[in-house]
C-alpha cells in the first residue's frame, strides 16, 4: 500500500492527487501494466489517497506506483516522495482493515468511508484490475468494518465527516441548530445527500438544492420534503442568485472549479456559513476573507480536529487484530497448498511407477494380489503424507517457523530430540569463540 492522507500531506497536494471514478480506474489499469504490479486498486477519498497493490517486487513495484501518480497528476516528484507513507505484507492487510473501520479517519469512527471502500473494488472489478489477491483482502477489510460499527460503540463515539463539519459551523455561528434557516445545498451525491439530511435532523426550516443535473437535484429535494423539510431546487447556473436568501451553503461536488468564489457573495451579506466537503476544495478561501463570512472546508477540519496518536478503542482494535489474524493465517495456508498437491502429485507419480515396475516384475501375481498390493501401498503412502500435510498447513496458518534440524520431526511427528546441555568447559575452544565466550570464561566457569 502506498498513499497519503490528510496525516501526511498538505490539502493543496491531496487534492492535486484527487482521482475520481474515472481517475482511478485510468490510474490502476496503468499500474498493472507495469512489469512488477500485476493488481491494483486506488481508494480516493476528501482526505486520502491509498493504492493498493500486488507487486512481484516490493522497491520496484513501490516506484512504479510513485511514478505512475506523478504522470497522472502532475505533482512535484520530490513533494510527492516526501508525503507518501507505504506499508507491505500483513502491515498493508492491516491498514485496509482500520481504514474500512474508520479507524485511520479524521473523524475516528465516521461511517462513509466503508461505502467508498467498497465503491472503489467495484470500480476496480469493472475495469480489471484487481485479481484473487486483492478480492480476499478487500473482503477482509469490508467484513472488519462491518464488525466495528455493529460490534463497538464507535459509531456514538465517533461522527461522520458531514456531522464533525455541522459541529463546527455551529460553533462558529454560535447556535445549537438551525432552526429558523434556510439552507443551500450544491450537490446531490452521497456527501450532498448527507448534509441535507443533517440539516433536518438540525431543525432547518428550508432548503434549496441545485446541481449539474437537475433531476438529481429534485429527488434529492423529494427526500427532504418526505423527512419534512420544505425544499425547492434551483438550476445549477443559478445558485448564486439564491446565496442572499441563505444562511448556511454547502456544497458537495468535486467540480474542476469554484462553485462559490468571494465575487458571488451578495453585497453587504451580513452573515453565511459555507461548508465545503469536497477534495478538491469547490469553494475559494477568498470568500473567508469578507466581513460576516465563515468558512469551513477540508483544511480548516484538519487543523480543528484534535484527536491526536492511535487510536485507542479496545474493542475495535479486538476486531482489527482477530480479522487480520484469520486473513493472515488464511493466506499462509493458500501460499502452501500448491505445495501440498506437488507432494501429493509426486507421491502419486512414484506409486505408479513402482507398481508398473512390480507388474513387470511379477507376470504370474494373480489380479486380487495385485490389487491387494497396490492398495496397500497407497495406503502406506497416504498415511505416511496424512502427518506431514496436516502439519504443514497448521504451522503456515500458527505463522510458526519450522528450523532445518527439526523440519522432518515436525512433519513427520517424530519425537523430538530435546537439546543436551554441555558445560562451557566442555566446549571445544573454536565452538567456545564462535559463541561469544573468552578463554577466561572458560577457566572461570571451569573453577
Amino acid at each position: 500500500m502506498v498513499g497519503m492522507s490528510h496525516r501526511s500531506a498538505p490539502v493543496a497536494l491531496l487534492e492535486q492527487l484527487s482521482l475520481d471514478e474515472a481517475g482511478q480506474k485510468h490510474a490502476a489499469l496503468a499500474m498493472v501494466d507495469r512489469p512488477s504490479l500485476s493488481e491494483a486498486m486506488i481508494v480516493s477519498t476528501c482526505n486520502r489517497l491509498e493504492v493498493y497493490a500486488v507487486a512481484n517486487s516490493f522497491h520496484t513495484g513501490v516506484g512504479e506506483v510513485v511514478e505512475v501518480l506523478q504522470e497522472v497528476s502532475g505533482a512535484d516528484i520530490d513533494e510527492l516522495r516526501g508525503s507518501l507513507y507505504v506499508r507491505y505484507a500483513d502491515a498493508a492487510a492491516e491498514h485496509m482493515m482500520l481504514v474500512s473501520s474508520g479507524l485511520d479517519s479524521m473523524v475516528i469512527g465516521e461511517q462513509q468511508i466503508i461505502g467508498q471502500v467498497r465503491s472503489s473494488y467495484q470500480g476496480a472489478i469493472e475495469s480489471g484490475s484487481v485479481g484473487p489477491a486483492l478480492h480476499g483482502l478487500v473482503q477482509a477489510a469490508l467484513r472488519t468494518g462491518k464488525r466495528v460499527h455493529a460490534e463497538t460503540e464507535i459509531d456514538e463515539a465517533g461522527a461522520s465527516m458531514v456531522s464533525f463539519a455541522f459541529d463546527k459551523a455551529l460553533d462558529a455561528m454560535g447556535r445549537e441548530d438551525l432552526s429558523g434557516s434556510t439552507g443551500l445545498v450544491l450537490g446531490a451525491g452521497a456527501m450532498a445527500s448527507l448534509a441535507a439530511t443533517h440539516m433536518g435532523r438540525l431543525g432547518i426550516d428550508r432548503i434549496i438544492v441545485a446541481n449539474r443535473t437537475r433531476s438529481r437535484a429534485e429527488r434529492l429535494a423529494e427526500h427532504a420534503k418526505e423527512a419534512g423539510v420544505q425544499a425547492d431546487v434551483v438550476d445549477f447556473e443559478q445558485r448564486h442568485s439564491v446565496l442572499d436568501q441563505v444562511d448556511i451553503a454547502v456544497s458537495a461536488t468535486g467540480a474542476d472549479n469554484f462553485t462559490i468564489t468571494a465575487e458571488d457573495i451578495p453585497a453587504g451579506k451580513a452573515s453565511l456559513m459555507l461548508i465545503d466537503l469536497s477534495l478538491p476544495r469547490d469553494i475559494s478561501d477568498a470568500t473567508a476573507q469578507l466581513e460576516g463570512v465563515e468558512l469551513v472546508n477540508i483544511e480548516r477540519l484538519k487543523d480543528m480536529n484534535a484527536r491526536t496518536g492511535t487510536p485507542t478503542d479496545a474493542a475495535a482494535q479486538a476486531i482489527v487484530a482477530e480479522e487480520l489474524e484469520a486473513y493472515t493465517s488464511a493466506q499462509r495456508v493458500r501460499n502452501v497448498a500448491p505445495a501440498v498437491s506437488a507432494l501429493r502429485k509426486h507421491a502419486a507419480e512414484i506409486i505408479d511407477s513402482e507398481i508398473e515396475r512390480l507388474v513387470a516384475r511379477t507376470p504370474d501375481m494373480d489380479d486380487h494380489s495385485f490389487g491387494e498390493v497396490q492398495n496397500t501401498v497407497r495406503r502406506v503412502v497416504d498415511k505416511l503424507l496424512h502427518h506431514p500435510t496436516v502439519r504443514v498447513k497448521e504451522l503456515a496458518a500458527s505463522s510458526g517457523t519450522v528450523s532445518y534440524d527439526t523440519a522432518l520431526q515436525e512433519l513427520f511427528g517424530l519425537p523430538l530430540e530435546r537439546g543436551v546441555s554441555v558445560a562451557v568447559s566442555d566446549l571445544p575452544d573454536a565452538e567456545l569463540v564462535a559463541l561469544g565466550f573468552t578463554q577466561a570464561d572458560k577457566v572461570l566457569r571451569t573453577e
